[in-house]
């Protein structure tokens, strides 16, 4: 046996398979033992206080590792535990060693088919100490024990996931991790698996198994030992939306993959194993609603220094790797792709070949699309030849007619009949798994797929500058305006990540240059009046729940590099929602909103690209351009009404250039928000932005943290004569009690804020100073709101006096409050009085009983005015419910909605309330009672 074996880790897993009990009496087996041999002795104070893990530890410290287990098998045979000793003696000549040759042999012939490309310059097969100690890391445990991990790893198509589960693997075969941690570890590819008819997790780990007796029962008898490495996630048919009731825990049983899998996921199957799955960016949501995650692991793919060595390697001419390099650094397109390895090298292989033909290699890395055009092209382009033969334009022409019907109908691995369908005949196929843009899938027969998602987007958007979709073979082909809308909305198919800036950057002048030259037609002009044409449809219709995503349509219009036509495409555009996470986000957003004069609505965020370190050097010169062009969107759209910044992170310098866009004299903003936004600066310049824009009627302060200076200097712009700012929210702000008194001062002296949310802040003992302002019989604030604020019973009081003074005050909101019955009393009281105006009353999540309901109708009886009255959240019962449906119906009744969740109450209760909404056809029972409360932009 490995002489690692027996690591503090690996004896620990023994000494925890032993009872409480079982565990002192090692420990006096250990002291009388090391007596009789005449061992050095372990202090037996340390022994006595001793952990299993610590135990564990003491063995490895005072002896050598093969004498510290055969101490530890000879007391479990003094103990008469055989059948610890016969799992580590299992363990030591039997399965394991069996199954790790096996796994080393395939996995390393899995390696050298993959490596398809150069890549494999850079990614040696050879794992390093580094990657080691990391992966090792991903299933230590975090606590004394063994519990199971389950480990996320997730990423774009090429970025290293199927790599780093291959080096994993191959690691373990060779010992080098997981040596005491996990005695088998089967690899189970969804790509692979997903079509196989019903079969048993014993059925699958046979399948991995080098003989076709596997020791399934010995296998599994020690789940804690085991690592399930799942590839390739979302390529599994419904994912985890089997229910529990369909997941099964025995691995004899057979059933479909998806609901063996899920079993393994959630656990129901084997719940002491450990799990590593690979996924790509879209399916994380599902994961993490059904899965305990451990850890989510992204793989960084190439950082800056690796891809300068990367172009160093792949051009042997220094001269020319820099030359190529530079010429990529300079686009945040470009240099963002060659974080991919494989992108990469498509990259690098485009430019070399426009090197050797003495090309302008400055044209090659126009844009994304003029790259994949080149490298696409010249594989079909003979060598030494001026252009393509007929045999090799027939060949890519179905081999974007294959593409397309991929696309359309979520398929990434091809048989040959799909092949036949497409006009790819036998003789084809040949040439072209050796121009490796297709390439056999795996170990199956007849089974293809493209070089990478990107190849086939782009060869399915090169299918629509070719053909018309009515002359496609397969009826999922949708046409190009179909094709441009589904791009365009926010939950388009995931796997869309370049098609439609591929359709829109074959558009582009040079491209046509290319098609023209390459097929001698296109469908360009046909194509781009359709692209105005989705825009114009796109800005002449609302979309009230944000489904059109305008990055895209950014990154579509900025990959034509048109700007004529960009300057036409986004004047059709009337609303913008947008979210710059990266430079390259930047760039295109400000390339297009440059151009933009008609925009009425903006919402964007900004995170991870004004970084404090960052602020003196060449790169943020260039970032600060593309901000101002953003910025600029203020007074060069004459229509722009309504902005918000949201979940962002502003820079000293960008924060000036943005508050200097929003004082200028051509905004005229009517609603500003400003939620979740941090900044650096000076606050008072976003404050002055009231005293230039007197069109502003709605701010909002959502999320982001005020200082109390901030609160003063903007209390202080909202007096201004001139501003006309009707409407504040300071939800979330961090506003404390010594804030009210500015708070107060505001409701006094402002004769135009009708509407005030201070909600999610601690304004408990400040309270007093609001209402005493509130008292004033000249305030003119009409909506209140209050919720969350953690207000006590007491407040009550004060709430109710200004209830009786104030004749302005519609709509208070006290939802999430602790006021309890006997708070809730002395409201009541004040509800009650005919100089109350109140129409709306939010009580949700308030702490109340029944105890009250007499209270509340008392009220309901009484009052002339209120009209909407929300109780949701409150532990009512049946009796209290009777109460005030009695209430309900009395003639002096003005209420016309009450806030109950239904699904709250037993069968009986239900039963009455809507009885009671049928019986009353001017009153509505329901759960969802916003229809009066302001949402913040």
């Amino acid at each position: 046996m490995a002489a690692s074996f027996f690591s503090d880790f690996g004896l620990m897993w023994y000494l925890e398979e032993l009872k409480k009990e079982e565990f002192r009496k090692f420990k006096e087996h250990l002291k009388q033992m090391t007596l009789h041999l005449e061992l050095k002795q372990i202090p037996w104070t340390e022994v006595k206080k001793a952990s299993r893990e610590e135990l564990a530890n003491l063995l490895i410290k005072h002896y050598e590792e093969q004498q510290a287990w055969n101490i530890t098998l000879r007391i479990f045979q003094k103990m008469d535990r055989k059948d610890l000793c016969m799992k580590v003696m299992r363990e030591r000549t039997g399965y394991t060693q069996t199954y790790q040759a096996h796994a080393k042999r395939k996995f390393s012939r899995l390696w050298s088919s993959k490596s398809v490309t150069e890549i494999h310059l850079y990614f040696q097969e050879e794992v390093k100490q580094e990657e080691c100690e990391h992966l090792d890391h991903l299933f230590a445990p975090k606590e004394t024990g063994k519990q199971p991990r389950t480990v996320i790893i997730q990423g774009p198509q090429g970025i290293g996931k199927t790599t780093l589960l291959m080096k994993l693997l191959m690691a373990w075969s060779d010992n080098k991790i997981f040596r005491d941690r996990f005695l088998y570890t089967f690899y189970f590819c969804c790509r692979e698996l997903r079509e196989l008819p019903a079969t048993s997790l014993a059925d699958l780990i046979s399948r991995e198994w080098p003989d076709p007796a596997a020791p399934v029962t010995e296998i599994v008898s020690q789940p804690e030992r085991l690592l399930f490495v799942i590839d390739s996630f979302e390529e599994l048919k419904d994912g985890l939306n089997e229910p529990d009731s369909a997941l099964c825990d025995d691995v004899m049983e057979k059933r479909p993959v998806q609901v063996l899998l899920s079993s393994l996921l959630t656990k129901k199957m084997l719940p002491e194993a450990s799990l590593l799955v690979a996924v790509q960016p879209v399916c994380p949501k599902e994961l993490r609603d059904r899965v305990a995650i451990s850890e989510i692991y992204e793989p960084r793919g190439f950082n800056e220094s690796d891809r300068l060595v990367y172009f160093c390697c792949f051009f042997k001419d220094p001269k020319r790797a820099m030359e190529a390099f530079s010429l990529v650094r300079e686009s945040e397109q470009l240099f963002s792709i060659c974080q991919i390895p494989l992108l990469c090298w498509i990259l690098c292989t485009s430019l070399k070949q426009e090197m050797q033909k003495g090309k302008d290699v400055t044209l090659t890395c126009q844009s994304t699309t003029s790259v994949y055009s080149c490298f696409i092209f010249n594989l079909f382009t003979p060598e030494g030849a001026e252009g393509p033969t007929a045999q090799s334009q027939r060949q890519l022409k179905a081999l974007c007619s294959l593409a397309a019907e991929g696309m359309w109908t979520d398929t990434f691995e091809f048989r040959e009949d799909d092949l036949r369908r497409n006009g790819v005949v036998e003789a084809d196929i040949p040439a072209l798994l050796g121009t490796k843009v297709l390439l056999k899938y795996g170990e199956r027969e007849s089974s293809y797929v493209f070089l990478h998602a990107c190849i086939q987007e782009f060869c399915a958007a090169l299918f629509y500058l070719l053909k018309s979709h009515l002359d496609h073979p397969h009826p999922a082909v949708r046409s190009v305006q179909e094709l441009l809308v589904a791009n365009f909305e926010k939950t388009r198919r995931a796997h869309w990540i370049f098609l439609g800036c591929f359709l829109t950057g074959l558009l582009n002048k040079q491209e046509q240059q290319k098609l023209d030259a390459f097929f001698g037609f296109q469908l360009s002009q046909e194509i781009k009046q359709q692209l105005h044409q989705c825009l114009k449809s796109l800005g002449e219709h609302s979309d009230p729940l944000g489904q059109v995503d305008s990055l895209a349509i950014f990154y579509c219009l900025f990959e034509m590099q048109d700007p004529a036509f960009v300057k036409q495409a986004v004047n059709l555009l009337q609303k913008a929602d947008f979210h710059i996470i990266d430079n390259a986000d930047l760039v295109v957003s400000a390339y297009c909103l440059k151009y933009c004069s008609s925009l009425r609505k903006l919402s964007f965020s900004v995170q991870n690209v004004f970084k404090k370190e960052d602020e003196h050097s060449s790169t943020s010169d260039y970032r600060l351009v593309c901000w101002h062009h953003i910025c600029s969107v203020l007074t060069t759209s004459g229509h722009l009404t309504e902005l918000q910044v949201q979940d962002s992170t502003l820079s000293e310098s960008t924060f000036v250039t943005w508050c200097n866009q929003l004082r200028h004299p051509s905004c005229r903003l009517q609603r500003l928000g400003i939620n979740n936004v941090s900044f650096s600066g000076p606050s008072g310049q976003l404050f002055e932005v009231l005293f230039y824009q007197p069109d502003l009627k709605y701010l909002s302060f959502t999320l982001t943290k005020l200082s109390r200076d901030d609160v003063r200097s903007l209390c202080d712009a909202l007096n201004y004569p001139a501003g006309n700012v009707k409407e504040l929210a300071l939800v979330d702000c961090f506003l404390s009690p010594i804030d009210c008194e500015v708070l107060a001062c505001l409701l006094t002296n402002n004769k135009k804020l009708t509407y005030l949310n201070v909600s999610c802040n601690d304004l408990d003992a400040g309270l007093p100073l609001l209402c005493e302002a509130l008292c004033n019989p000249d305030t003119v604030l009409v909506y209140l709101m209050l919720a969350y604020c953690h207000l006590g019973e007491q407040c009550c009081e004060y709430i109710s006096e200004m209830l009786l003074h104030n004749k302005s005050v519609r709509y208070l909101d006290l939802g999430a409050n602790v006021l309890k019955d006997e708070g809730l009393k002395t409201l009541c009281e004040a509800l009650k009085r005919p100089d109350c105006r109140l129409d709306s009353l939010w009580l949700e999540e308030c702490g109340l009983t029944s105890a009250c309901c007499k209270d509340l109708a008392s009220v309901l009886t009484s009052s002339k005015t209120l009209q909407q009255l929300n109780l949701t959240l409150n532990a009512l019962d049946y009796a209290g419910v009777v109460v005030l449906c009695e209430a309900l119906r009395h003639p002096e009744c003005a209420l016309q909605v009450l806030g109950l969740r239904k699904t709250d109450f037993d069968e009986e209760t239900q039963a009455l309330l809507m009885a009671e909404e049928e019986r009353n056809p001017n009153l509505t029972i329901t759960d969802d009672c916003d229809t009066v409360t302001r949402v913040e932009i």
